[in-house]
């Protein structure tokens, strides 16, 4: 499964999601999952099976496909039990 975390600039922000993603993976002892991070402007349905982004990228990333929306990039634990749900339902853990 592929992650594609996305923010405005594809700089700062979705690259410390994309960190905080990878240590949330290593504490559910998941692997095989790419995650990656890029701008909304270069990001295309093409690119991952499911897209991550803050509630301000929600109406730009939404015609990608399966989305996760964060209401606080910032709160690691709002993105784990995110993570954990998406990883439930697609039943990895």
């Amino acid at each position: 499964m592929k992650l594609l975390v996305v923010c405005g600039s594809g700089l700062g922000s979705s690259f410390m999601v994309e960190m905080n993603i990878n240590d949330i993976l290593k504490e559910f002892n998941v692997e095989n999952i790419e995650v990656n991070h890029t701008d909304l402007g270069s990001a295309t349905s093409d690119m991952a099976d499911v897209f991550i982004a803050g509630r301000d990228m929600e109406e730009g990333i939404s015609s990608l496909g399966k989305t996760v929306i964060l209401d606080n990039i910032l709160d690691k634990e709002e993105l784990k039990a995110r993570l954990e749900s998406l990883l439930k339902e697609k039943q990895i853990i």
